[in-house]
């Protein structure tokens, strides 16, 4: 059985689409999630310019400051966005695959875990993946056939 569960990569989309790294966070890929907020932060503060931040929170005065926006800035983080939310529907599928690959690493046995690199469990000696019987063994049960 997996410990972990399977990820939605699309939850951690649109989660990267909310805010860049929220994705991530979700993904508890911690580092990267740092990368993109602080990413997003420090380029926001640098394309910004000063008249484009509202001094009030209403409808009008926000449609006042993002008509001062500069395209340059808004291309910037409009690909922050993108790029945060491709690389976290990445990062999920990886992490599902992950999952999957390590899914099969119980022995059938004993329930234990197992090294996926040898083919029998090291706890009860159990072969995990018995190996198939070829013909030529099965031919040389005295049958002469």
């Amino acid at each position: 059985m997996s410990t972990r569960n399977n990820t939605r990569p699309w939850l951690a989309v649109v989660l990267a689409f909310l805010y860049p790294g929220l994705g991530h966070v979700y993904l508890r890929e911690w580092l990267r999630a740092l990368v993109w907020f602080f990413l997003n932060v420090t380029s926001f503060a640098l394309l910004m310019p000063e008249d484009a931040m509202p001094e009030t929170v209403s409808v009008e005065s926000l449609f006042r400051a993002a008509e001062n926006v500069p395209p340059e800035a808004a291309l910037a983080l409009v690909s922050i966005t993108v790029f945060s939310m491709i690389d976290a529907y990445w990062m999920a599928k990886r992490q599902n695959r992950d999952a999957a690959v390590q899914e099969g690493t119980t022995c059938p046995n004993c329930g234990r875990d197992v090294d996926p690199d040898i083919d029998f469990c090291h706890w009860c000696t159990e072969r995990i993946a018995p190996e198939p019987e070829s013909e030529s063994e099965s031919d040389d049960s005295g049958t002469g056939v």
